[in-house]
């Protein structure tokens, strides 16, 4: 047996926007939700990216949260520079 989901409250706009998505790929407003909750859902979970690895990566926004991975901050911190302390 399938389950039926409704979502009440949306937003007109984003009402437009999974209709014009759905038209664009030759489906219903329905089947286009069914597709993006598949997608979402279904992905595997990301994991966050160490505090290095954000700030070498090209994101133009600030996550709200970000870990740093401490060991490998660990092996940079002790990483020879060739400057003297």
């Amino acid at each position: 047996m399938m389950a039926q989901l409704l979502v009440r409250d949306l937003d007109s706009s984003l009402v437009n926007r999974l209709k014009r998505r759905a038209a664009d790929h030759g489906v219903s407003a329905e089947e286009e939700h069914r597709r993006i909750l598949k997608e979402v859902l279904m992905r595997p979970p990301q994991q966050k990216p160490s505090l290095i690895e954000f700030l070498l990566s090209e994101e133009g926004e600030v996550l709200p949260e970000v870990e740093l991975d401490v060991e490998r901050s660990k092996e940079i911190e002790f990483r020879d520079t060739g400057l003297e302390g």
